[in-house]
């Protein structure tokens, strides 16, 4: 009776994860498709002194949410791999490797666009706004760096796991 409410309770919390990464899908989804172009059209006609820099923001978001994308993909399958009892394994690491480099990928794009996100406050007036827009790159790299430390605790784990293997 225990195993069986363990095994529901490891399935609620991986379908709760799952619903929690297929929402973050879809509402970067939504945003893409419906609200970063109408957005930067809005911003260029009040400020058009500064329209010239709605393309590299627009650009810098959906190269970005293609890597986020893929990042979501990775931790599916992450899930998928813990779901089956296979979360030592080099698939885990795996994944965490893509997770990492999709999160650095994407520090590195905000990052660049802090530089435009800059002259715009400059232009608009409004230093907030720097600090909203420093929010993404940093997420991004507390996430890189959470994802490159699970990655090596794991890829000892699996390494102490076969030496163990070898030595019974």
């Amino acid at each position: 009776m225990n195993r069986i409410k363990e095994t529901l309770k490891k399935h609620g919390v991986i379908l709760t994860l799952r619903g929690a990464v297929l929402a973050m899908w879809l509402f970067v989804l939504v945003v893409c498709v419906f609200g970063v172009i109408p957005l930067s059209n809005e911003w260029a006609q009040d400020f058009p002194d500064i329209a010239y820099l709605q393309y590299p923001i627009v650009v810098g978001v959906y190269v970005s949410a293609i890597f986020f994308f893929v990042a979501l993909f990775q931790a599916m399958k992450l899930l998928s791999y813990i779901d089956h009892g296979k979360a030592f394994s080099e698939l885990s690491v795996r994944a965490l490797k893509y997770i990492k480099y999709c999160a650095i990928v994407i520090w590195a794009l905000y990052s660049l666009n802090m530089f435009v996100v800059y002259h715009m406050t400059q232009q608009m007036d409004a230093p907030g706004f720097m600090f909203i827009g420093m929010i993404i790159p940093f997420a991004s790299f507390v996430i890189a760096v959470f994802a490159s430390l699970l990655q090596k605790i794991l890829h000892d784990a699996i390494v102490l796991k076969s030496e163990n293997d070898l030595t019974v």
